[in-house]
């Protein structure tokens, strides 16, 4: 057996949550491998909307054992709260979420210094969320960290040491804060969490691959906020690429099997850093409406544009993916005219791959597109696709190669249509 990965393929916010819950049906175990409650994936079906941060999307389906991996960060308070409104609207957890002794815990006063770091940045700023992500990766490899696993052995004297770091750092930065309830919220967070089974998880999903289960691996963020690959600074502080399932479950690269790969049929962006294809146009902001791009965390407007196909290939590549699936093509049902880019102009010399840096220099060439202005969003099978529709879909296929098998029209569960299904 293989464990399947299925990941964001631009700037995150592709509607993975949606997805994954929808193909859990076929996995007995989802497996969420980086990142912290920065990302939020949204889930809506039977008339109700879930927005999930910390927690595996497959939460929902039954029996299923989700599994919160050690390439996650965690804060107790945030969890306890998604875990507590899960519970009381029907859904338990605690016998089939199992959580990595290896993750490490982001603390109070980690939260604090990513605002102090992001306001010592002034004009410089990354666009982070402020949740903490960032400093505490930055424990996790400078081997500062405090993980789930410490909660068992000596919690208060390892919490202690490195709270008293963090409070050296910010008198340092000269940054005024007060830790009371965020601390008490805390505490209460890491009592929750102790009800919970801690697992590890490396040993966990590899017996469970022994013993013939399916696995989802299920990923956070997308991969142009890479730590690596993604367009630095502006990224995340995790690997969201498919070697980070690896990395953040214990898997070898030799036990991946299907890479599912999302994308919208256009782009978006939260916070700071370069978008080639953002629109500041009446199209855009439509875009926007339309889309309902406004962060599920945060709340914050997306920046939107045009579907980026260089960017696309090159994630394809990184991640070695081998299905696509398209998400929100209803937000583009009305549009006489789709554009997708699918080069760069780069000081005049025009290139169809992903450089090392995108900045302002960067200018799409894009190619025009009939649009389909059809209402997609009640179709049930791929029969029923605009002449137009299935254009588009052949025009990507040739130019990412790889073939599109899952197109959302709507943002339910059922709003969901598979192609190729004669295979």
């Amino acid at each position: 057996m293989k464990v399947d990965v299925l990941l964001g393929l631009q700037w995150g916010d592709e509607g993975k949550g949606k997805v994954v819950d929808v193909l859990t049906p076929k996995y007995d175990v989802v497996a969420r491998f980086q990142g912290g409650p920065n990302a939020g994936h949204t889930l809506e079906f039977e008339g109700q909307k879930y927005v999930l941060r910390s927690i595996p999307s497959g939460i929902f389906q039954g029996d299923k054992v989700n599994i919160i991996g050690n390439g996650v960060v965690l804060d107790p308070a945030l969890f306890k709260a998604e875990a507590e409104a899960l519970e009381a609207s029907g859904h338990n957890l605690k016998d089939r979420l199992h959580i990595s002794k290896k993750a490490h815990l982001i603390l109070p006063t980690h939260r604090i210094l990513d605002q102090a770091y992001e306001a010592a940045k002034g004009d410089a700023k990354v666009g982070t969320t402020g949740k903490g992500i960032g400093p505490t990766y930055t424990d996790k490899v400078s081997r500062n960290g405090v993980r789930v696993g410490d909660i068992l052995c000596d919690f208060k004297q390892k919490y202690e040491s490195a709270k008293a770091k963090h409070e050296r750092t910010l008198e340092s930065l000269n940054y005024k804060y007060d830790l009371t309830e965020l601390e008490q919220a805390w505490l209460e967070g890491i009592e929750y969490l102790k009800q919970f089974k801690f697992v590890d998880s490396e040993h966990e999903i590899n017996n469970l691959l022994i013993q013939g289960k399916s696995i989802l691996c299920e990923g956070a963020q997308g991969t142009m906020l890479d730590i690596d690959f993604g367009s630095y600074p502006f990224v995340t502080s995790s690997n969201t690429v498919c070697a980070g399932a690896c990395t953040g479950l214990g898997v070898a690269p030799n036990k991946i099997g299907e890479v599912y790969g999302i994308f919208k049929a256009y782009c978006t962006r939260v916070g700071s850093g370069p978008f080639p294809t953002e629109l500041f146009d009446k199209t855009g902001d439509e875009i926007c409406t339309l889309g309902h791009e406004f962060g599920s965390v945060t709340g914050r407007k997306r920046r939107c544009g045009w579907i980026d196909l260089v960017a696309l290939k090159y994630s394809i590549m990184i991640n070695g993916v081998t299905k696509l699936i398209m998400m929100k093509s209803d937000v583009l049902d009305g549009f006489e005219t789709i554009r997708a880019c699918v080069a760069y102009n780069v000081n005049g010399e025009e290139i169809d791959y992903f450089p090392y840096d995108i900045n302002e220099k960067v200018e799409p060439v894009y190619v025009d597109i009939p649009g389909w202005q059809t209402d997609m969003t009640k179709m049930q099978s791929e029969d029923e696709f605009p002449e137009e529709f299935n254009a588009y879909l052949s025009f990507l296929e040739e130019q990412l190669g790889v073939e599109i098998k899952i197109v959302s029209v709507g943002p339910d569960r059922e709003q969901t249509i598979e192609r190729y299904t004669e295979e």
